[in-house]
């Protein structure tokens, strides 16, 4: 039998432990593919084009925004971001599974392309955890804590939006959990093309 490829979009407010989570499954799940995002902010040492980012300048993305070769964009802290309709519609074609993180407002836009992506909501254990991580990373004011709370407060509500919600309480648990949710799409009926059984 053959499978159909399909897109897994992964959200929750930040600091919910959505990359961590990544790097497991995608440890696991080796033909998994991870969603290459396009930014017009220059590459960090180390970072590979292709690999981390696809880099391009922001006449070029936005072109690609407005000739709709971007299944979603935003800007954030100067720069744009976006995740590539080409490379996810390869993998699908090739039968492959590609899974990408974004916001829930990235989330809507890519709904809109790809009504049968599987959305994934990853929400955090407690506010008093989630408020508790944002601390830890050391990297926010505490003007910018109080507004990633009330962001992530308001984010929460949108879980509704999503096929699967997933408490990120224990990260062994969770991982499990995404990995489960992603073998079960691909047994779907809907994306399996059946032969015709004569006897």
């Amino acid at each position: 039998m053959q499978r159909e490829g399909f897109l897994v979009v992964l959200s929750g407010p930040s600091s919910a432990g959505k990359s961590t989570l990544l790097e497991r499954v995608l440890l696991k799940m080796p033909d998994l593919r991870y969603s290459v995002s396009a930014t017009t902010r220059p590459p960090r040492p180390g970072e590979c084009e292709g690999k981390d980012y696809f880099f391009v300048n922001e006449k070029n993305f936005r072109k690609m925004a407005d000739t709709h070769e971007l299944l979603e964009w935003a800007e954030y802290c100067g720069h744009l971001y976006g995740t590539p309709r080409f490379y996810v519609e390869s993998v699908i074609a090739g039968g492959d599974v590609v899974i990408t993180d974004v916001n829930i407002d990235g989330a809507r836009q890519i709904r809109e392309k790809m009504p049968f992506g599987v959305f994934v909501y990853l929400m955090p254990p407690s506010l008093d955890e989630l408020h508790k991580r944002i601390i830890n990373r050391g990297m926010d004011t505490e003007e910018s804590i109080a507004l990633r709370m009330k962001a992530a407060v308001d984010e929460m509500q949108a879980v509704i939006d999503y096929d699967y919600c997933i408490l990120n309480d224990d990260l062994a648990k969770a991982t499990d959990q995404l990995m489960a949710i992603i073998q079960a799409e691909r047994c779907k009926v809907l994306r399996t093309h059946i032969p015709v059984f004569a006897w």
